[in-house]
């Protein structure tokens, strides 16, 4: 093969180079949108998110958004799956570094617990969305509820874990249990944000102590109830005031 033949079959190599790196500006670009999505999301409800509206908070034009999704509808999904990814990142998975069964669901409690008190002064998606959605149909509520029954089997498993381990009744509901501490942080999120309790979390601690001993099974006791931090004193802040979104 001769010189010249090689430097031929290598011209291309450039041309690929440039290629992917277009791709992972055009991957980065696209998940600073996203970034940005989720932010005004959580002020303004995935409803009132536009493709123009967030053109103006990233600076970008909206036929420069729209090249990255495609519709509104797109984006709405794409929010869903990064506050997804995220909660499951910060609640799920940190919490499987505990032992399986009541260490295990604590830490996915309390977990939860710091991610809806970084969220009073914003908002919780799946809460707010819930609101939004409840009654339509569409591939946008159904990602948002496909997400949080994906967290609630997550939440019933750990629940049937502490069962296997002796420290909660095997006799008992596991969808019972994990609906109450559900409920427990739904309460947390209305108590706090709407009415301003300050003494909403330590209220949802203590309520989930008591879901622990009115269930306990015959293995270890319940875990004793973790000290308020510094963090509960977050709920009681004043919610952000919503802006009004843009108009695509």
């Amino acid at each position: 093969m001769t010189d010249s033949q090689t430097t031929r079959k290598s011209e291309p190599l450039p041309a690929a180079e440039n290629g992917r790196r277009v791709l992972i500006k055009g991957q980065q670009t696209k998940a600073a949108i996203i970034d940005a999505a989720l932010g005004l999301a959580s002020q303004i409800g995935l409803e009132g998110l536009s493709i123009g509206a967030v053109a103006e908070v990233t600076g970008m034009s909206k036929s420069g958004v729209f090249a990255h999704f495609g519709s509104r509808e797109e984006l709405q999904i794409s929010v869903i799956r990064q506050y997804h990814d995220r909660f499951e990142s910060e609640v799920f998975y940190a919490a499987m570094q505990k032992p399986r069964g009541a260490p295990r669901l604590q830490a996915l409690f309390d977990n939860w617990m710091v991610q809806t008190s970084a969220e009073i002064d914003s908002g919780c998606i799946y809460i707010s969305g819930a609101v939004e959605f409840d009654d339509r149909s569409g591939p946008v509520r159904d990602a948002l509820a496909s997400s949080v029954a994906t967290w609630q089997t997550a939440l019933r498993r750990a629940v049937e874990l502490a069962q296997v381990e002796g420290q909660l009744s095997r006799a008992s509901d596991a969808h019972q249990i994990a609906f109450e501490i559900h409920g427990l942080i739904l309460a947390l999120h209305y108590e706090a944000r709407f009415l301003r309790n300050p003494s909403a979390a330590d209220r949802a601690r203590q309520g989930f102590q008591h879901i622990l001993t009115r269930y306990a099974g015959t293995g270890t006791p319940p875990l004793p109830a973790p000290a308020s931090s510094a963090k509960s004193s977050k709920l009681a802040a004043v919610p952000k005031a919503r802006r009004k979104p843009a108009q695509d």
